[in-house]
């Protein structure tokens, strides 16, 4: 690892900690395998337990910025879950790898799962939008010669990304706020 690429890991990772205070949060590595790998050498998977920002759980990449930036600028990923699972790191790997892999996701854009969030769930793609369950002190992370913005990939149905391609991110958000989803709950009903 570079040392330019393990600052970047550092700040992500102490901003994560700092944001996070109160709260229990382990850095996972997850194995990508070695093609994988070489596209996001440094990709760690932040595991932020239940405290007193909220009763859920938060998984952070840290690593993304490193392989993708531009100018110092750069995204990482949060995902809020119900609970502590192996399943959510490797979803957070999973966006990373196709963010970084070439799709270059960005804020109002989509990716599919493939096979929902967890078994039984309507929910088979993953939004990505602001982290409004946690707002801009967690987006905005400074980085040493630029700064990493943390989006949210907030779990959704095809019906909702077909909605958002017919209507627009804003009007599917509205959509969010008027039925107040709760987008930690895997079996929550389609809104459209």
């Amino acid at each position: 690892m570079s040392d330019a690429r393990l600052q970047a890991a550092e700040a992500v990772e102490s901003h994560v900690r700092a944001f996070f205070e109160g709260h229990v949060v382990e850095a996972v590595d997850h194995d990508l395998g070695p093609q994988r790998r070489d596209v996001l050498p440094d990709l760690r998977v932040l595991v932020v337990g239940p405290g007193p920002r909220g009763d859920g759980w938060a998984y952070v990449t840290a690593g993304c910025w490193a392989s993708t930036e531009r100018d110092g600028h750069g995204l990482e990923f949060v995902m809020t879950a119900h609970v502590r699972d192996p399943r959510f790191i490797e979803l957070m790997a999973m966006i990373a790898y196709y963010h970084c892999g070439g799709h270059r996701l960005d804020l109002a854009h989509s990716m599919p799962i493939g096979e929902p969030w967890v078994p039984g769930s309507t929910c088979d793609h993953l939004l990505v939008s602001l982290p409004y369950l946690h707002g801009p002190d967690l987006e905005h992370c400074p980085l040493p010669g630029g700064h990493a913005r943390i989006l949210w990939t907030l779990p959704v149905t095809g019906a909702e990304i077909e909605f958002r391609r017919s209507h627009g991110h804003e009007a599917l958000e509205q959509l969010f706020d008027e039925a107040a989803i709760i987008p930690t709950d895997p079996f929550r009903r389609s809104v459209v």
